[in-house]
C-alpha cells in the first residue's frame, strides 16, 4: 500500500530570515531535555538564553545548514555541518523543537545532510554526539572513536566523538 500522507514539514536551506527562530528552537530544545545526565544546572550552562540572531546568521555563512519548516513556516528542526577544510564534514548541530520530536525530523535532516555531503565527495562525517543523539548516529553507521569532555560555564559535558566513512 502506497503512503499518500505528506510530511508536515519540508527541508530547506538555511536562510538568514529564520535565524531568530533557530535561536529560539535551540534554546527551547536544550531547556526541555529530560534526562538524568542533564540536570538543570547543565541545561543552563548549555543554553542560558537564546543567542542573538546575528550569531546564527554569521555561523551559517561559514557552514551549511538545513531547516525543517512546517506549513506555517515555523522552524521545527535544524542540522548543520562544517565546510572548512580542517573540520569538513563535522556535524555541528542537530536539534528538533520539543513539540515536534519523534516524528522523523532528525532523520530527515540527517539524510539531507548525507545526500549533500556525498555530492561534495566528503569522505567522512563526524560528530560529538550527546547521550541523547548517540543512538541516532549509531543507527546510521557512525562508530565511536573516543569519549570527549567539554567544559562550559563550570559544567562538564560528556560527548561521544563518532565518525562514519561515506566514500572509500
Amino acid at each position: 500500500m502506497e503512503n499518500t500522507h505528506t510530511l508536515p514539514y519540508k527541508i530547506i536551506d538555511f536562510s538568514a530570515q529564520y535565524a531568530a527562530q533557530v535561536s529560539q528552537l535551540y534554546h527551547a530544545a536544550v531547556q526541555h531535555i529530560n534526562h538524568p545526565r542533564y540536570p538543570q544546572a547543565k541545561l543552563n550552562a548549555w543554553s542560558s538564553a537564546p543567542r542573538s540572531t546575528k550569531f546564527w546568521q554569521l555561523r551559517y555563512q561559514r557552514n551549511r545548514a538545513w531547516l525543517a519548516v512546517n506549513d506555517q513556516q515555523e522552524v521545527v528542526g535544524f542540522i548543520s555541518v562544517e565546510t572548512h577544510f580542517s573540520q569538513q564534514g563535522y556535524i555541528d548541530c542537530l536539534y528538533v523543537a520539543p513539540t515536534s520530536q519523534h516524528q522523523g525530523i532528525a532523520r530527515a535532516l540527517y539524510k539531507t545532510l548525507v545526500h549533500w555531503a556525498l555530492q561534495q565527495q566528503y569522505s567522512h562525517l563526524s560528530v560529538d554526539a550527546s547521550y541523547l543523539s548517540k543512538t541516532l548516529f549509531e543507527t546510521n553507521g557512525f562508530a565511536l572513536k573516543q569519549v570527549s569532555y567539554q567544559q562550559k560555564r563550570g559544567q562538564t559535558f560528556t560527548g561521544f566523538y563518532m565518525k562514519k566513512r561515506l566514500i572509500d
